[in-house]
C-alpha cells in the first residue's frame, strides 16, 4: 500500500498550491464582497490547464488522473471555496458525463473547449419540486422532426451566468418507442432557441459563484445532443455524481485546511494571561482535533479518487468522502470561529468567511441524509 504522490501528483500540486496561494488567496475577500466573476482568474486557471486534468489530451486535457484533479480542487479551494466548486462542476461532473458517455463528435464539439478552459459547463438536474428526490422531475423533452423541444424549468444552476458558459446538462422526460415514460438527458446550449436565463440566486455566501435559475420554453436542440442511451439519463447522472462527492470532499478539505492554517497563526501570534493562547489546552486541543479531522477526509477522498483511476467500484468510498468531508469542515471552521474569539466574527478575518460559505458543503452534491441513505443502501446489501 503506496500513500506517496507520484512525481506529477507532486508537480501538479505545487505548481497550483503555488498559483493558489499567490493570486486567488489575496482577491478571494474581494470576490465574496462583491460577487463579481474573476474571469482573469479563470483565464489563467485554463492556461495552467486545471479544468482538463483527467482528460485525454486528443480531447484537450492534460492526460492525467482523478488524483491530480481532486488534489487541484483541494489547492485552489484552500484559496477560495467557489473556484474549487467550479472545477467540481465543470471538470468532474459536466465534462466527465460528456467524454464517458458522448459520441465522438459530441466529445470533439463540447468537451474540447471545456477540458482546455475555453468554456465552462454547468449542471442542471434540480428543479423547483425536485431536489433530493431527484426522479420526480417535470422537464419534458419532445423529439419533432430533427429537435428535441424541451420545457421545463432547472433551479441552482451553478456556472451558468458566466459569460463563457457554454452549456448546461440537463435531464428531462422522454417516452420510449412503446410510449413509456424514461429520462434522457441532453446537451443544451446557452444559445440554444428558448433557452432562458432567470434569476440571480442571493446567497449569504458564494457570491462569486454564478448561480441562476435557467428556464426552457420549447427550448430547440438538435436530434444530436441526446447524451448517451435514451433511457439511461438517470443512471448516467448518478455515475458522474458519484465524482462530484468525491469533488466536494476534496473542497471541504481545502477550506478546512484553510480554517487551520489561519487558526495556527492566529493562536501563536495571539496572547492572553502572558503568553500565546496555542499554550492553552483548551486552544490546542481544539487545533489537534481539526488536523484530525483534516487529515482523515483527505484520505478518504484520495483513496476513492484511485479506486476512480483503477476502474474499481467506488460508491461508498464517495459517498463517505462527501458525508465526513462536508461535516468535519462545518465543524472545523465553527473551531476556528471560536479560537478567534470576537475576532473570528470580524469580516476582515478570514474564518468568518470560511464560516459562512461551508454549511452549502452540507447540501450540494446530495445532501448529508441523502449520502446516510446511500450508505445504509449498501450496508444492506452487504453479508
Amino acid at each position: 500500500m503506496d500513500f506517496d504522490l507520484t512525481k506529477e501528483q507532486k508537480m501538479i500540486q505545487k505548481e497550483v498550491r503555488h498559483f493558489a496561494k499567490t493570486k486567488i488567496a489575496p482577491r478571494s475577500e474581494e470576490l465574496e464582497e462583491t460577487g463579481e466573476y474573476p474571469y482573469d482568474l479563470l483565464e489563467e486557471m485554463a492556461e495552467l490547464g486545471l479544468m482538463g486534468i483527467p482528460f485525454p489530451e486528443e480531447y484537450g486535457g492534460m492526460g492525467s488522473d482523478w488524483v491530480s484533479m481532486h488534489i487541484c480542487i483541494e489547492e485552489i479551494s484552500r484559496a477560495d471555496l467557489t473556484l474549487g466548486a467550479l472545477l467540481d462542476v465543470t471538470t468532474s461532473v459536466v465534462g466527465q458525463e460528456i467524454f464517458a458517455f458522448g459520441t465522438e463528435e459530441q466529445k470533439k464539439k463540447f468537451l474540447v473547449p471545456i477540458a482546455e478552459g475555453k468554456k465552462i459547463g454547468a449542471f442542471g438536474l434540480t428543479e423547483p419540486d425536485s431536489g433530493s428526490d431527484a426522479g420526480a422531475l417535470l422537464t419534458t423533452s419532445v423529439l419533432e422532426g430533427d429537435e428535441w423541444v424541451l420545457n421545463g424549468t432547472k433551479q441552482f444552476v451553478t456556472n451558468i451566468g458566466l459569460e463563457n458558459a457554454s452549456l448546461v446538462i440537463a435531464a428531462a422526460l422522454a417516452k420510449d418507442s412503446k410510449g413509456k415514460e424514461i429520462v434522457s438527458t441532453f446537451i443544451v446550449p446557452k444559445d440554444a432557441p428558448g433557452f432562458q436565463l432567470s434569476t440571480r440566486y442571493k446567497k449569504m455566501a458564494w457570491k462569486g459563484s454564478a448561480t441562476h435559475e435557467v428556464i426552457f420554453k420549447d427550448c430547440r436542440i438538435p436530434k444530436e445532443n441526446l447524451l448517451g442511451h435514451p433511457d439511461r439519463g438517470f443512471a448516467q447522472h448518478l455515475a458522474v455524481l458519484e465524482t462530484g462527492r468525491i469533488s466536494i470532499g476534496a473542497v471541504a478539505v481545502g477550506c478546512a485546511q484553510a480554517c487551520l492554517d489561519e487558526s495556527l497563526r492566529y493562536a501563536k501570534g495571539r496572547k492572553q494571561f502572558g503568553r500565546p493562547i496555542f499554550d492553552f489546552q483548551a486552544v490546542n486541543f481544539k487545533l489537534a482535533d481539526m488536523s484530525v479531522g483534516i487529515e482523515l477526509a483527505r484520505t478518504a477522498y484520495l483513496k476513492a479518487a484511485w479506486l476512480k483511476d483503477q476502474g474499481r467500484a467506488h460508491t461508498f468510498e464517495a459517498a463517505v468522502a462527501k458525508l465526513y468531508g462536508s461535516e468535519m469542515v462545518e465543524k472545523v471552521a465553527s473551531d476556528a470561529v471560536q479560537i478567534h474569539g470576537g475576532y473570528g466574527y470580524m469580516e476582515e478575518y478570514p474564518v468568518s468567511r470560511y464560516y459562512k460559505g461551508v454549511k452549502l458543503l452540507q447540501i450540494v452534491e446530495g445532501t448529508s441524509e441523502v449520502q446516510r441513505m446511500v450508505l445504509a443502501r449498501l450496508l444492506r446489501g452487504k453479508r
